[in-house]
């Protein structure tokens, strides 16, 4: 549905976005995701036309952003990190007002509202002044506006940015709700958040797409090695090191600081599976206690720190 061509966009002589290629498809939620300054911004206000490409093309049903511009952006909602909303109007005098710019008649309008209060939430609030409402029911009406016209694509940029944990549950599971119906591309650095909403995750850093796919997908194609940790009793690390060193994959055994009495063993791992059973077998068959045996497995926030640490 959309596809992203080399998009590249400098300020200057800074390149802020450099040679982006992604194709989104229609009814995906596509988190962009990356620390602050890594171009998440840039690129969202370049798919929705606000800022023009230095180089590249945006196509969107085959139709270029630089020729068909405001045909493409009569298909697109867009809220930006700070909604564009107007403090001093209530809730309902507001989205009637944003439903007259549409261009609605007065069915339409009304209709539209009543769906949309529901969809959001706002039908306790709409006759409130706007400046009353929590930053999360603010959040709330700014995605209302940014329905109004019941776009196919929904562009979010950092839509949860200093919401307290309730709040942003509250509008993840508008997201979701939303998401069965649009395509949405929302960027975030929130990890936890971009892997509870999103079908498909873009990691941005410095400008380029460092990781593209499903948590998994990014997960699994990342070489960071597992590890396992052990806490044993009546155990020399010498004599431990010796047996865990026979076992197939394991690349190195490091001693790590415990009590008096126990020994905190760190197993490096060289290879996917998981060895925890064998690891087990191995102590089994001496006469060391096993007190604790976890495995550390690879994370979407270690990988993500991996790709913009340089950052």
């Amino acid at each position: 549905m959309i596809h992203v061509e080399n998009l590249t966009k400098y300020y200057g002589d800074f390149c802020a976005v450099d040679k982006i290629n992604l194709t989104i498809n229609k009814g995906e939620i596509l988190g962009l995701l990356g620390p602050n300054g890594a171009g998440k911004t840039t690129t969202l206000r370049m798919l929705t036309g606000f800022f023009k490409p230095s180089s590249g093309d945006i196509k969107i049903k085959e139709k270029s952003i630089i020729d068909s511009a405001l045909e493409i952006k009569s298909s697109m909602g867009y809220l930006p990190e700070s909604a564009p909303i107007y403090q001093d109007m209530l809730v309902y005098d507001y989205l009637d007002y944003i439903a007259d710019l549409r261009g609605m008649d007065s069915y339409t309008k009304t209709n539209r509202i009543k769906e949309l209060s529901e969809l959001c939430g706002l039908s306790e609030i709409m006759h409130k002044d706007i400046r009353e409402l929590s930053k999360g029911l603010k959040q709330r009406v700014g995605l209302a506006y940014a329905m109004m016209s019941d776009p196919e694509i929904l562009i979010l940029d950092e839509p949860t940015s200093g919401l307290d944990p309730n709040q942003i549950v509250e509008i993840r599971n508008i997201i979701k709700r939303i998401g069965k119906e649009k395509t949405i591309i929302f960027s975030t650095h929130i990890l936890s958040e971009a892997e509870a909403t999103c079908d498909r995750i873009v990691i941005i850093n410095n400008g380029v797409i460092a990781a593209d796919g499903t948590t998994e997908e990014i997960v699994n194609s990342s070489d960071q090695k597992q590890s396992v940790y052990l806490d044993l009793l009546n155990a020399d690390f010498t004599d431990v090191s010796k047996a865990l060193n026979t076992i197939f994959g394991v690349s190195g055994v490091a001693k790590l600081n415990g009590s008096d009495e126990s020994l905190k063993i760190k197993v490096n791992i060289s290879s996917k599976e998981d060895l925890r059973a064998q690891i087990y077998e191995t102590v089994k068959n001496t006469d060391w206690i096993l007190v604790e045996l976890r495995r550390e497995t690879k994370t979407l926030e270690k990988i993500f720190h991996k790709f913009t640490r340089e950052n």
